[in-house]
């Protein structure tokens, strides 16, 4: 390593040492969480807090080795080979451990055992590994993923079976350029779900897996996506809110229009022939929201979100980078499918291009609208990609800004959720109260209340029947 990567710090796949602990405990922790995650290294010899290289007694440098080598080999289940070395930097000696993410997951301190012996890496520190996560890393160490597993209890319907082979055949069409490709796309069938591991056939009786369940139904509560847009560059005032549940491949669509909805649409003339065009590349989009269906973690207890704020768009899916991925390595091209269901239908239905092109094209589409590179960021347990607006002229946005205020000032005697509301009902006039009530997660009565108050102050009107009637925003 050079002196300018050790400058750069402590970080998700690299921990620094001052001197190697007494207690092997304290650094075999970190080792697990490497070997556990996207691989890493554990350096002795630089102090965490400054980054100045303290370096090792060059007298004791294979002692030490030899010393973490033999902690490894006895405390750690399965074993892990650590690659030990050593190297000399402004005359200091340091030891860099170097481990690579394993294949026979979940490593763990043996005299733990496995349940509260398991470590990860997590935002540049290394952590317990929780119930959820260790199910994850036992499956990634089975080679297995959570979507292939049979949903205990769920029964498969004859219906459900019909609308989603119709669905897949339905988007190969769609799919297909000539009548000559659509001819030759055959119906698609039971067998066809057997042979891509949608449904399992065990001892005579047809059960559903986890992925088949996703593609079908809204059974699991947190299989959804979340979208909102909200009022200038932080989560405070909502615009507009949507939820959409169902089969994910719906989701994926009703999510991509909501985001269309509210990016800018403009026109392009070229020649003669007048040509709409968003402010924002689509093809990045929308491969943003699908890759967040595609690779999100399920056993999660949260939904993949949307936001779309005036500076960005913001894609955050449940699970960190599956397996040994890194940022730096999707950047690269390198992919592994953490839902392998999911992804068979979705390359079917050419939902998913081509694999591991996801991100790459992403980024390209950024730069032909000469747009700032996406950001990719791992958020906690999170995988987030920001991908940025264009910003406007000085001139527009400060006329922008005068308007704004001068419509905030009107607001001043409301609070954030009558804002909302308004902001609401102005982007849709016949909107019911049951679905703003739901959008901003209060009762219909609250809703209901505070349209009084509106009324009330003049803000809001009500037109025509109870039913088919329509909201003026004042």
């Amino acid at each position: 390593m050079t002196i300018e990567e050790l400058l750069k710090g402590e970080g998700k796949n690299i921990e620094f040492k001052r001197q190697l602990p007494e207690k092997s405990e304290k650094y075999i922790k970190t080792i697990i969480a490497f070997a556990n995650t996207a691989g890493g290294k554990l350096i002795v010899g630089i102090d965490d807090v400054s980054r100045y290289v303290i370096g090792v007694e060059e007298s004791s440098v294979f002692q030490i080795m030899d010393a973490i080598a033999n902690a490894v080999a006895d405390m750690c289940e399965p074993q892990i080979v650590p690659d030990i070395s050593f190297q000399t930097i402004n005359h200091k000696c340091i030891v860099i451990i170097e481990i690579y993410p394993g294949s026979n997951r979940p490593y763990y301190i043996l005299s733990q055992g496995r349940d509260k012996g398991t470590y990860i890496r997590f935002a540049g520190t290394t952590r317990p590994a929780d119930a959820f996560r260790i199910k994850e890393l036992e499956l990634q160490g089975s080679n297995l993923s959570y979507d292939e597993m049979i949903c205990i209890g769920y029964e498969i319907t004859g219906e459900a079976v019909q609308k989603l082979c119709g669905d897949i055949r339905k988007y190969m069409l769609e799919d297909a350029v000539t009548d000559e490709a659509k001819k030759v796309i055959k119906q698609v069938t039971l067998l066809h779900l057997e042979n891509w591991g949608l449904v399992k056939r065990i001892e005579g009786k047809l059960l559903a897996t986890n992925a088949f369940v996703l593609l079908t139904s809204d059974k699991f509560r947190f299989s959804r996506i979340q979208c909102a847009r909200f009022k200038g560059t932080e989560r405070v005032v909502f615009i507009d809110k949507r939820e959409f549940t169902g089969p994910l491949y719906e989701q994926v669509e009703e999510t991509y229009q909501f985001v269309l909805k509210h990016i800018n649409l403009g026109a392009q003339i070229d020649g003669l022939v007048r040509k709409d065009i968003y402010e924002l590349p689509v093809e990045s989009i929308r491969e943003s929201i699908v890759n967040a269906v595609t690779h999100r973690n399920y056993m999660e207890n949260s939904c993949i979100q949307i936001a779309v704020f005036d500076d960005r768009v913001e894609i955050t899916s449940p699970g960190m980078l599956y397996g040994d991925l890194s940022i730096e390595t999707i950047k690269q091209g390198k992919s592994k499918i953490r839902n392998k269901g999911v992804a068979e239908v979705f390359n079917r239905m050419k939902i998913i291009e081509e694999w591991g092109t996801g991100i790459s094209r992403i980024i390209a589409g950024c730069r032909d609208y000469h747009l700032p590179d996406p950001e990719f960021l791992e958020i906690g347990d999170s995988f987030r990609v920001n991908i940025f607006r264009k910003q406007e002229s000085s001139q527009e946005s400060s006329q922008e800004s005068s308007q704004e205020t001068v419509v905030e000032n009107s607001y001043q005697d409301l609070n954030a959720t009558q804002i909302s509301m308004l902001h609401m009902m102005k982007e849709d006039e016949i909107l019911r109260q049951q679905d703003i009530a739901l959008a901003l997660n209060l009762s219909l009565g609250a809703i209901k209340k505070n349209v009084l108050i509106l009324k009330g102050k003049g803000f809001l009107e009500r037109t025509g029947s109870t039913k088919k009637g329509r909201w003026i925003v004042h």
